[in-house]
């Protein structure tokens, strides 16, 4: 079920009205999230519903486990890491089993050497990246001591499973939104309103925006050989807005929908193209993977505190990761890379937090510039058709874009210049101690605006990109 679907349109409404129906009690509640949490993934395939299941309950136990008072650091060393090794496994076996099978046969022919592996095709389950993370961070935390073990497995199941960011995030932390489950929820009429309107512009940023985008990206992808450069060069401008306004888009879906709830999810961007250097970059865009990243892999290798060959070690390990993380393609491995080496000359200099707190209009241009071209690389079927795209990119010749294309970059730039205007506020339609906001028939044109764009404006229906992660 999409979030840009009819079918999601009626079963919100639908699970909003039973769920504070229902009243305050809260077992009755994270029952329900449960249950429709289920549904919704249900609606893309219910064989995986066990696999949410089994990761939930495995996370549940170890944590009661490494609780007990007779058990010591190394019995609690292992049920961690057997926890870890167990959704780890299960990630691997349907994310990457028949990448690594297949390119150790590609492998193997080099040498002279030809076997034929049996790959298993195996369909990749919506969001399992997401949950899994999720899963393991509350783990490692209970390990940690950071955390109290949860006892209530209703309570942990919608922790796991909550519906709006179950997919394609936030990635949660358990000491975030685990209590959430845990104590009694009120409706907020302003809270559900500011939710209604974040919904709003997420509709607008992955509907009109990124796939209107996706017209021309797609089209150009398709037969890049036969375009020119400019043409190339705002196909690549336009993805790098399409996979912003498509990932940043559902964010803020799943973030409002969260806040109809009585639920506060973490901030996931914060205008990650007026970023001044690459590391600006990454502080702003899909946060809650970056810090997921910094405190189980970066900080526990060693961060930056034990001299610049290390903390150049532990920055590629992490981007290695990261690019795995997004999916078993050579593409994102090399996209990861391609940061990592973005970062070593910033280590070499240690440039200081103070001296990366002010940028001007060269550097958010040039940062921007480096992020795109990354995101070619990141788009590419493969790395040979990267380097074919950015050979193309060097010729010389002129080609005018179509008009779906100009629609595309005058909706990114309406976009992007209303995104800086509100970068201080929470959404672009947060329009708390507003001057001409608080006047209602000012706001309700723009909501007006808004609605007639998504009908007049919408482009051929996409999935949101990140749900292939």
């Amino acid at each position: 079920m999409l979030f840009n679907s009819y079918s999601y349109l009626l079963f919100l409404p639908v699970v909003f009205a039973i769920y504070w129906l229902i009243g305050r009690k809260i077992q009755w509640q994270n029952l329900f999230v449960v249950v429709a949490s289920y549904f919704f993934y249900a609606c893309w395939d219910w064989r995986f519903l066990s696999l949410i299941a089994l990761t939930t309950l495995s996370s549940y136990s170890a944590g009661l486990i490494m609780e007990r008072q007779d058990m010591g650091r190394s019995a609690r060393t292992t049920v961690n890491v057997l926890n870890i090794t167990l959704n780890v496994g299960i990630l691997c076996v349907f994310k990457y089993l028949d990448f690594f099978t297949d390119s150790f046969g590609r492998l193997l022919a080099l040498f002279g050497m030809h076997a034929d592996f049996p790959t298993l095709q195996i369909i990749l389950p919506v969001g399992i990246s997401f949950y899994t993370f999720q899963a393991i961070g509350y783990t490692i935390d209970v390990y940690r001591r950071q955390v109290t073990p949860c006892r209530d497995l209703v309570a942990f199941s919608a922790f796991i499973s909550f519906f709006p960011q179950l997919v394609a995030g936030p990635i949660e932390r358990a000491n975030h939104l685990l209590p959430q489950f845990l104590q009694s929820r009120h409706f907020c009429y302003n809270e559900a309103v500011d939710g209604c309107r974040q919904m709003l512009w997420g509709f607008f940023k992955k509907i009109v925006v990124a796939d209107n985008c996706a017209v021309t990206v797609n089209m150009v992808w398709s037969d890049y050989e036969t375009y020119h450069s400019p043409m190339l060069i705002m196909t690549a401008i336009l993805f790098s807005v399409q996979i912003y306004c498509d990932f940043s888009g559902y964010s803020d879906i799943a973030i409002g929908t969260a806040k109809l709830f009585g639920i506060r999810l973490c901030d996931n961007f914060r205008t990650p193209y007026f970023a001044y250097s690459i590391s600006d970059f990454w502080r702003r865009w899909h946060m809650s993977l970056l810090t997921w990243f910094r405190d189980y892999i970066y900080i526990p290798l060693g961060g930056s505190r034990q001299g610049k060959r290390k903390t150049l070690r532990n920055v590629f390990v992490v981007f290695l990761v990261s690019g795995l993380w997004h999916g078993a393609n050579f593409t994102y491995i090399v996209w990861g890379l391609y940061h990592a080496l973005l970062f070593v000359p910033s280590i070499l200099k240690k440039q200081s937090q103070k001296t990366r707190q002010h940028g001007s209009v060269p550097s958010v241009v040039f940062t921007f510039v480096l992020v795109t071209i990354g995101w070619v690389i990141f788009r590419a079927p493969s790395i040979s058709d990267a380097l074919g795209y950015f050979s193309a990119v060097l010729g010389s010749s002129w080609t005018l874009m179509g008009l779906s294309g100009y629609k595309a970059l005058a909706l990114a730039a309406v976009c992007m210049v209303l995104e800086y205007v509100q970068r201080s506020r929470r959404h672009v339609l947060d329009f708390s101690n507003g001057s001409l906001m608080r006047y209602a028939g000012f706001r309700w044109l723009i909501y007006y605006a808004i609605l007639f764009s998504l009908n007049a404006l919408s482009a051929h229906q996409e999935s949101f990109i990140y749900f292939q992660f």
